[in-house]
């Protein structure tokens, strides 16, 4: 693939990617991501030839002009997308497949000191929401999506939605990117603490539903309510409405 079928490629996923983006010109001049990816080329090339010291300058300049840094040593694929893009960190050692996009404030990063495989490897179709850190030498499976600001440190399964400190799957994920254009629909994603907390909301219903069968009863069967049961059970039936309330996004 010659440099210009590169450049009309990354074009063309801009616009596929991005719904902000109008014309060519303001994509060409006016979008870091691509000017980020088109220095990354030229100094992996010179990488990839052993001249070193000139493809981590051409890596310092283009993190000065973009506030995108790229390991001049990273493997990436075609139709990479970084949305945005300022403080995006790329290391050296990662492995980025095709049709990949990240937003902006993305570390893919390494966790160890010694020289070899240390920075994770990205499948077809992941999408690396903002903020995102993914840490060390592991595999983020294809057509997987990671929820903006999660740290992920361990190994991904494809076709997943991941979110949280630290990153846990929450669910499986449907095709994300189809006719080259990505689902943009991240608020859909679930809320693992709201699900523990009904959980556990449950397991107390489950414990009062128990306790009331030690309560004893009156001689017409019907068990007899102090003041104080009452006033107990109406100040629980408000808390849970509370709860509920926090539960689906209302505040408490």
């Amino acid at each position: 693939m010659t440099i210009w079928t590169h450049i009309k490629e990354d074009i063309a996923t801009a616009f596929d990617r991005d719904p902000a983006a109008r014309s060519t010109l303001e994509v060409v001049s006016a979008y870091p991501g691509l000017h980020a990816i088109w220095m990354y080329r030229l100094a992996n090339w010179f990488w990839r030839h052993k001249l070193l010291w000139i493809g981590r300058m051409i890596s310092h300049l283009t993190r000065w002009l973009t506030g995108i840094e790229i390991h001049p040593g990273a493997t990436i694929g075609h139709r990479f997308f970084i949305d945005h893009g300022m403080g995006v960190v790329i290391g050296e050692t990662t492995e980025i497949g095709d049709d990949v996009t990240l937003y902006h404030g993305v570390t893919l990063g390494g966790t160890t000191w010694q020289k070899k495989k240390r920075h994770p490897t990205l499948g077809n179709g992941v999408v690396v929401g903002a903020g995102a850190k993914v840490l060390g030498a592991i595999n983020i499976g294809e057509q997987s999506r990671i929820g903006a600001n999660s740290v992920v440190l361990r190994d991904v399964p494809a076709h997943s939605t991941v979110i949280g400190i630290p990153g846990t799957v929450v669910g499986t994920s449907e095709t994300i990117i189809e006719g080259g254009r990505i689902n943009l629909d991240h608020h859909t994603m679930p809320n693992p603490v709201a699900e523990a907390i009904r959980h556990v909301l449950q397991l107390v219903d489950d414990v009062n539903a128990r306790v009331d069968e030690l309560h004893p009863e009156s001689k017409d069967g019907k068990q007899e309510k102090t003041a104080r049961m009452k006033a107990t059970e109406k100040d629980m039936r408000k808390e849970h409405k509370n709860l509920e309330r926090f539960l689906g996004g209302g505040g408490i």
